[in-house]
Order: structure tokens, then C-alpha cells, then sequence
């Protein structure tokens, strides 16, 4: 009977330790409508892209797409602890910024959301790679230099990868915009993915 038990103990220590390593981990992306997929079908965004990829990894990855069109970085730290407890995901990207820039608001505001999140994140024990965000010309060089400097800053300080403008390769190619300016067409979005990509590759080591 010892021996039956033994065997048992064995086989059922060996199916959870396969269970736990095919078990996927995940990516969690929380943004705004430049991650939602604004005004184009969902398969068609920079996320839905990401996901294709990721699940063609051995082991595959999940990736949870907790992006809302309008988000800021306050409804985003607000929403953020749940999305932790329920995902528990390896990495984190956080893609947020661009509304509270566009509604001109306080970048002090701005960056303490922004360092709430990454110090949840990390401590939660997952990667961060922080994304930012340019404002049109007319908000001035002032406070669009001052913006890039807060990701650019937190980037240093608390030790994250950062992808320094989402929408590098696309933003001054009208035929890859829509016609607000400010969201990438379908045709854009490879491109937007592959500015992600290449800063979010080496976290998934």
C-alpha cells in the first residue's frame, strides 16, 4: 500500500509540476484608445497583434488587453490593483498618458499616477514597460518636452524598459492616421507593434 501511495504521490507531483509549466504566463496592457483599437476592428490593433505572436511562443503566452478609450493615468492606477490580483501577470505594459496630456492636465499629477502603477506593478513582481506618448505642436514645447521627460525620467528611476513614443513610425505618415491625427489606421498598427515589440522582446526572457 506504501509503495501504491508512493507511486501516486510521484505521478500526481509530476502531472501539476507539467500542469504549472505549460500553464501560460501573461502580459497585461493597460492603456487608452491607442491600445483599444479606436475606430478599427479589434483584430486589427497593435494588442491583437501582439497576441498572435505571443501565442506562437513555446510555451505560449496570454495577453489581457485592460485597455478603455479614454483612460488616464488616474482611472488607471485606480484600476490597477484588481487587474494584479486577477491576472497576476509576468509583465505589465502601461500605455497611459495621452489624456491627461490632450485635457492639459498637471504632468506632477501625471507622473505620481504613473509611479503608483510601475511600484505596484513591480511589486507584485512583474516587468514594466512603460509607453509613451507625444502631444500635437500646438500644446506648446514647453509642456510637450515636459511630458516626454516624465516617461523619460520614471523610465531611469525606477528601472523599467520604455518605448519612448508609441507612435513613432507612424504619426507624421498621414495615409497611416486617421483623420483625427491622433489614431493609427488598420495599416498602421504593424508598425506601431513593432515599436513595441522591440522594447518589450527582451522582457520575456
Amino acid at each position: 500500500m506504501r509503495r501504491v501511495l508512493g507511486w501516486l504521490a510521484v505521478l500526481w507531483m509530476g502531472w501539476s509540476g507539467a500542469a504549472l509549466a505549460a500553464a501560460p504566463r501573461t502580459v497585461l496592457v493597460l492603456g487608452d484608445s491607442l491600445s483599444a483599437a479606436h475606430n478599427i476592428a479589434a483584430d486589427q490593433g497593435w494588442v491583437h497583434l501582439l497576441e498572435v505572436r505571443l501565442g506562437k511562443m513555446q510555451p505560449p503566452w496570454h495577453v489581457v488587453n485592460a485597455s478603455i478609450s479614454g483612460e488616464t493615468t488616474l482611472s488607471g492606477r485606480n484600476h490597477l490593483p484588481g487587474l494584479l490580483a486577477t491576472y497576476k501577470p509576468a509583465v505589465v505594459v502601461l500605455e497611459l498618458g495621452a489624456n491627461d496630456g490632450l485635457r492639459g492636465l498637471p504632468l506632477d499629477a501625471v507622473e505620481q499616477n504613473l509611479a503608483a502603477m510601475i511600484d505596484m506593478a513591480q511589486r507584485a513582481h512583474a516587468k514594466v514597460l512603460l509607453v509613451g506618448i507625444e502631444l500635437p505642436v500646438n500644446y506648446g514645447p514647453r509642456y510637450r518636452d515636459a511630458l516626454r521627460g516624465v516617461y523619460a525620467d520614471l523610465a531611469r528611476s525606477k528601472r523599467t524598459a520604455l518605448v519612448p513614443f508609441l507612435l513613432e513610425k507612424v504619426a507624421l505618415d498621414p495615409s497611416l492616421m486617421q483623420a483625427d491625427g491622433l489614431h493609427p489606421t488598420a495599416a498602421g498598427e504593424p508598425a506601431v507593434f513593432a515599436t513595441v515589440w522591440a522594447q518589450l522582446a527582451p522582457l520575456l526572457q
